[in-house]
């Protein structure tokens, strides 16, 4: 008879896997559940490197799962954080078009916020010095229901109250995946020690490391985690912006492009940019991993996307490179900002997953296979969204353990914000 650890092991202590060993604990109590994350404390990657916007959803195609996740989970994490006390604000946000061009997309914008629920209301020129004394532009579109929080005070508030074992440290190596005898998970610390964890159902959160994970299980993730890094600035000058600023994205390209943040702390962060990053935690030019770009170059869907979209890209690496190309993108909104008013500042790297064709996945993507349920895109708003993703990873997750064990097992709704 087989020995288990836990019931369900989480692999990944991002915002994500954290979120799910909570709503495991709250849907279906006296479950044990493990969460290993590599890194010595949570949310040190994708949840601990963005802005930590609260996205109301505007962006997304209604009826996508990030529609439906980001506009529920924005009002979601509004309440978790002042139920528990954790930083956080309700500033709106400015959605600015600078140039003639750009104003269908704005206003397909509206539309699609109508349609997806959300509150827009249309501004013209004249009106966005209102909101942002020093902003200009032809239009803009205020979404209220945008906000700001700490996320990773809300990753460490999941951690607790999940009730779950976590193990940080914990690199997974191998996974001996057998369906007569469930997963087990042999983890190293870098430091020539380890273990092994035996699990009956194992959930892939690992974000950066999501397809390396699904692989060592045995399954075919049909994708790549292509890396790219997000490169930001603080304004010296945090006066010359009020809240939140965004430009007219390109629908073609799953990024927002160089935004103005005024964070929880009130520092305003400007970026990021998107260039491709050397390793899949490269925060730096500096940081190469070789095996790692061979892994990257070898996939098809790398060398397709780059035919589609090699003009966009040259753009991001010239404003990487080239301060002062940086600075004219942040013009566009911001005239009064010069090149002395910014600071480099921590970088992210964002794991985009890109499909065989080139296709980068715009939704997110959760695959299930024998004993495992893996999360294999989840960027941004995943933060936003990351009660509801959670709550439907974990009722994959609680399906599977039935299915496996041939056992029905006591499921409770709970509201995700409940103590």
């Amino acid at each position: 008879m087989v020995g288990y650890d836990c019931d369900v092991l989480v692999v990944g202590g991002g915002i994500v896997g954290l979120s799910v060993a909570y709503a495991i604990g709250r849907a279906a109590p006296g479950t044990r559940v493990t969460v290993l994350e590599k890194e010595a404390g949570p949310a040190r990657h994708q949840t601990g490197r963005n802005s930590g916007v609260i996205h109301s959803g505007i962006y997304y195609r209604p009826g996508s799962l990030k529609a439906r996740y980001a506009v529920g989970g924005a009002a979601e994490m509004v309440k978790f954080c002042a139920e528990y006390g954790i930083p956080h604000a309700v500033t709106g946000k400015l959605i600015v078009a600078t140039e003639r061009a750009e104003l269908p997309r704005l206003h397909a914008l509206v539309q699609r916020g109508r349609e997806n629920g959300i509150p827009v209301r249309e501004l013209g020129g004249a009106q966005i010095p209102e909101y942002e004394p020093e902003v200009r532009g032809l239009a803009a579109i205020e979404v209220a229901t945008t906000g700001i929080c700490d996320y990773v005070a809300v990753a460490r508030h999941l951690a607790e109250a999940s009730g779950a074992e976590i193990r940080y440290g914990a690199r997974v190596a191998h996974v001996d995946r057998r369906p007569e005898r469930g997963v087990a998970v042999r983890t190293t610390d870098g430091a020539g020690g380890g273990d092994i964890v035996r699990a009956r159902v194992l959930v892939n959160c690992a974000g950066l490391q999501c397809d390396e994970v699904a692989r060592l299980t045995g399954d075919d993730p049909g994708m790549r985690i292509v890396p790219f890094r997000g490169e930001y600035y603080t304004l010296t000058r945090p006066e010359l912006v009020r809240g939140l600023v965004y430009p007219v994205p390109d629908p073609a390209f799953p990024f927002l492009g160089v935004h103005l943040t005024r964070g929880i702390d009130g520092s305003v962060h400007v970026g990021p940019n998107a260039v491709p990053a050397l390793a899949r935690e490269g925060y730096g030019w500096g940081v190469v991993r070789p095996r790692e770009i061979a892994t990257t170059a070898a996939w098809p869907g790398v060398w397709r996307m780059a035919r589609q979209h090699w003009r966009y890209g040259v753009g991001e690496l010239r404003r990487s490179v080239s301060k002062s190309a940086f600075t004219s993108a942040v013009q566009r909104l911001l005239p009064a900002v010069t090149p002395d008013d910014l600071t480099p500042s921590a970088a992210g790297v964002r794991a985009q997953a890109v499909l065989r064709d080139g296709t980068l996945v715009d939704d997110f993507l959760i695959k299930e296979g024998p004993r495992a349920v893996h999360v294999l895109n989840a960027p941004s708003p995943a933060a936003t969204a990351s009660l509801p993703i959670g709550r439907e990873v974990a009722r994959r997750a609680l399906a599977v353990l039935g299915q496996e064990e041939g056992v029905r097992l006591p499921v409770k709704p709970a509201a995700p914000s409940s103590p």
